[in-house]
């Protein structure tokens, strides 16, 4: 980054009183974070009274209050957008309220900026799990993204591969402002890749990679809650346009052994082939989990994960089929997916 040009953080807060502190904290540490911009999204908890101690604590930390939700916005998206016009960064890092950053992540996601000549920059945090059904579902959905969305094309101008992880995108204000900023994408559900998207058809650069270092985040602390953001999220982010969930499922479900392990009363035989051929599977998902940097016992949970994994995902495609979805107390409207005959 040149000397002249500086950084601001954007953190949208919905009913995070468990985790702005420490959001906050790890962001004040970053000497080249001039500025902490937190929008409190009308928060029933005491997100509002947290902010209000923290802001005499940090010098840095300047916070607002975000009025009624106007339609046809995402929450988060306002948020994000009206934390932005409150910021004079050149540089603006938007962030979740659960995100603990790492000591010199900010100077590292910059300097990767500089190196990579990208206006964008993203990382997939950590992820830090502490029940079986966190070990069971994270780790099997960001190896299955890192399939989808591989660092490589997305970096790669010659390919029209785009993403980013919304806990972690530092954008550069310019880029930010011709592409539209989160007016342009207010109603998008995943608006972290459709940001991603228009600044690289706008001609920007991406960086997109792993967090190991720069960011740890614990995404959900209660099953419901888990469901919730899965739920949300998932048939958008693994499935195209007019693509059946069917085509997804299949690519997931090791069908092929579990059909086998169903005829083992006919043949024996096929009981020893079923079970050959999910020893096949575990290691398959034991390399992309050491690929994605998850701790190696997580392969115990592979077949809980590929349950796990297709029950959320048929979910998501009821609430996507039924026109809407819930995120934290409150209702949006998604578009119907189109379906190929």
């Amino acid at each position: 980054m040149n000397p002249q040009e500086s950084l601001s953080a954007i953190v949208p807060a919905r009913n995070e009183e468990r985790t702005i502190a420490r959001v906050v904290a790890s962001l004040a540490e970053q000497p080249e974070i001039r500025e902490i911009v937190v929008v409190n999204d009308q928060s029933s908890d005491d997100t509002a009274g947290i902010l209000q101690s923290l802001t005499a604590e940090q010098p840095k930390l300047r916070t607002f209050e975000a009025e009624s939700l106007p339609p046809g916005w995402v929450g988060k998206n306002h948020a994000a957008w009206l934390g932005a016009e409150r910021t004079k960064g050149d540089w603006l890092l938007f962030t979740d309220a659960d995100a603990v950053h790492l000591p010199g992540s900010a100077a590292r996601a910059l300097a990767d900026a500089e190196s990579f000549e990208a206006a964008l920059v993203s990382y997939s945090p950590e992820q830090e799990m502490h029940t079986w059904w966190e070990r069971a579902l994270i780790p099997f959905i960001y190896c299955r993204l890192s399939q989808l969305y591989s660092y490589a094309a997305v970096n790669s101008p010659e390919s029209p591969a785009a993403a980013a992880n919304g806990q972690y995108l530092l954008i550069r204000r310019d880029a930010y402002e011709q592409i539209g900023g989160h007016a342009a994408v207010r109603g998008e559900v995943l608006e972290d890749v459709a940001l991603a998207r228009l600044a690289k058809s706008a001609g920007f650069r991406l960086h997109f990679g792993p967090g190991e270092g720069i960011c740890r985040v614990r995404m959900y602390t209660s099953f419901g809650a888990m469901w919730e953001g899965w739920t949300k999220n998932l048939l958008p982010l693994v499935t195209g346009p007019g693509q059946r969930v069917t085509r997804e499922l299949l690519s997931v479900l090791p069908w092929i052994p579990l059909l086998c392990l169903l005829l083992t009363p006919w043949h024996l035989a096929l009981g020893a082939l079923s079970l050959l051929l999910l020893a096949g599977r575990h290691a398959s998902y034991a390399a992309l989990l050491r690929k994605n940097r998850f701790p190696a016992y997580s392969v115990l949970y592979y077949l809980a994960g590929v349950g796990l994994y297709c029950a959320a995902l048929l979910a998501s495609d009821v609430h996507y089929s039924r026109g809407r979805i819930a995120w934290k107390g409150r209702e949006y409207p998604v578009a119907t997916p189109a379906r190929k005959p």
